[in-house]
């Protein structure tokens, strides 16, 4: 398996990239596609974002299963880990391991001939999924989303019950920083064995004895995934909200998956119950959180992503726009739209929706106003509210 924790299908192509981020920095990468693939065609991309401290052979999976179902796929190593350059090494940053995504799209859509950039979406996995749904609402070029079993590291390092905790964990961070000076080099701890182990050790938290399952046994065991970031990385997050602007990922859709047996299912239903619409929330039965690492007992709902990504990244001009539409109506003190459809709506112009000039009336209030240009809808939209 060449370091990679599953083996390849023999219906995939998989071949090694690298892409600069917006520093220059070089990331490496792995770019699945079907054997079968017609790359005289475009087609939809995929970026997976593996879970914090992973690396790209960790989310093999993903690749493999999502480009079968013919999807263009990108797994990458986060900037200092694994293949890809930076320096220092394993140092965390939450502007760094967003701006990978955006790195990603750039990549996929300049330098895959076959990728339309147009129908380019992101997966994030467990502390991957934060950084995705960040990048996501700053750039609008992800055109949907999908966050499986989330941990938001901004906030989990500030999750303390006593706000004096806090000023006591930058006080021991800050003087950490002064021995990683004199020091010449940052602290690093090793956090799993140079080798796989067959047991997990004792004494662990419950969530601390599953990623112990993943990353220290031969389930899920990769030589460059074996050390913590760097202990003042944690400083960084504290000083951090990766989704503070989560609401701007509307009108484009974001899909949450988390497992009934999830420890950190309570993160999910709270970032579920912040994020806009349009939104939906799926909750696999039995599913532990290091089952969406590596697919084990077949948890990942692979059929369910193709479906939610196929659909939204081939959206007519007409659903975009319907999209846009609600985000404002379904605003807090918006007034009340009467009625504006697809479903829902009333279409005075019975050409295809898709047509360009199809008109849309909106009764607000009684009022109507006609839109004849769908790329004015957010404009006219705004506009009837006043």
């Amino acid at each position: 398996m060449s370091g990679y924790i599953k083996p390849l299908s023999d219906k995939v192509n998989r071949e090694k990239v690298t892409f600069p981020n917006r520093f220059g920095t070089i990331l490496a990468g792995d770019l699945y596609y079907a054997k079968t693939l017609d790359k005289k065609t475009k087609v939809s991309a995929l970026i997976i974002g593996a879970p914090y401290g992973s690396v790209k052979e960790q989310v093999c999976v993903y690749g493999d299963e999502l480009a079968q179902r013919g999807f263009v796929v990108l797994t990458f190593d986060q900037i200092g880990m694994g293949e890809s350059k930076g320096e220092g090494r394993q140092v965390a940053s939450p502007e760094l391991f967003t701006e990978s995504f955006s790195a990603a799209v750039d990549y996929l859509g300049t330098k895959v001939a076959y990728v339309d950039r147009e129908k380019i979406g992101v997966i994030g996995i467990c502390g991957g999924a934060a950084f995705a749904l960040s990048a996501a609402a700053m750039d609008p070029r992800i055109k949907a989303v999908s966050s499986i079993g989330i941990i938001d590291m901004s906030q989990l390092a500030r999750q303390v019950p006593d706000k004096s905790i806090v000023a006591g964990i930058k006080d021991k961070l800050a003087k950490q920083r002064w021995a990683d000076a004199e020091a010449g080099k940052a602290e690093c701890k090793t956090k799993y064995p140079e080798k796989p182990v067959d047991e997990i050790p004792d004494g662990l938290q419950p969530l601390w004895q599953e990623f112990f399952a993943f990353y220290g046994l031969e389930r899920g065991w990769h030589k460059n995934s074996i050390k913590d970031f760097t202990t003042t990385s944690n400083l960084t997050f504290l000083n951090a909200n990766l989704l503070n602007y989560i609401d701007e990922i509307s009108p484009r859709p974001i899909l949450f998956i988390t497992g009934d047996k999830d420890v950190t299912k309570p993160f999910t239903d709270e970032i579920y119950k912040k994020a806009p619409n349009p939104k939906e929330l799926l909750v696999i039965e039995w599913a532990q959180h290091i089952d969406f690492y590596d697919n084990n007992n077949n948890i990942v709902p692979f059929d369910k992503l193709k479906e939610f990504f196929t659909k939204n990244l081939n959206w007519s001009k007409a659903a975009y726009s319907r999209c846009v539409f609600e985000s404002y109506f379904n605003a807090e003190n918006a007034m009340t739209i009467i009625s504006f459809q697809i479903s829902d709506m009333e279409v005075s112009d019975k050409d295809s929706i898709d047509n360009t000039n199809t008109e849309i009336i909106i009764r607000n209030n009684g009022r109507g106003v006609i839109i004849d240009e769908w790329e004015n809808l957010e404009t006219v939209a705004s506009n009837a509210l006043l």
